[in-house]
């Protein structure tokens, strides 16, 4: 079992979600300027991270069935955040506060190394994405996205995954063709 499925299960096994929070295609769970210590596990659907710059929307990440997502700067730090979470398609999510979350992290090494291992492989997957949207041509990095996360094509829209892969929804197309 994976550490996330590991991490999930005993999470579920203490009973420690505060709720859960049904959205609606294009609700936000989160947005830019608030602050928000939550966890979230999607039961059902899809989200995406993203901020605004000068107008544009820069997807950052993505969340569907059985993934944990956050505002990880505001959920550490508790300061607002610039990022948006926004439903994708009717998504259900269960939360859990970063008080109950951070108890139950430290209760125990083997949680603790498991968060540990969760933490440093998002660090390890956001360094190798921002060295091929520094380094790679579209369609490396189409190739790359597609070989590690296959479930993302059946569950996001086009237009966000070229916004993931910074490129237009046209050259996404395109190469998806080819």
């Amino acid at each position: 079992m994976n550490p996330m499925s590991n991490f999930i299960k005993r999470i579920n096994k203490e009973n420690l979600w505060d709720k859960a929070i049904e959205l609606e295609r294009n609700d936000y769970l989160k947005t830019r300027g608030t602050s928000d210590t939550n966890i979230y596990l999607v039961i059902h659907g899809s989200l995406r991270i993203f901020v605004i710059d000068k107008n544009e929307e820069h997807t950052i990440r993505f969340g569907y069935k059985d993934n944990l997502i956050a505002a990880l700067d505001s959920f550490l730090n508790e300061q607002p955040s610039d990022l948006y979470i926004q439903a994708l398609k009717k998504t259900k999510v269960k939360v859990i506060n970063k008080a109950k979350f951070k108890s139950f992290m430290m209760s125990s090494p083997e949680n603790q190394n498991i968060w540990m291992s969760i933490l440093e492989n998002l660090v390890l997957q956001q360094m190798e994405r921002e060295r091929d949207i520094l380094t790679s041509s579209p369609v490396e990095r189409y190739n790359r996205v597609l070989k590690r996360s296959p479930q993302l094509f059946q569950e996001i829209p086009n237009k966000h995954i070229a916004s993931y892969l910074r490129m237009t929804p046209e050259t996404l197309s395109r190469i998806k063709k080819s």
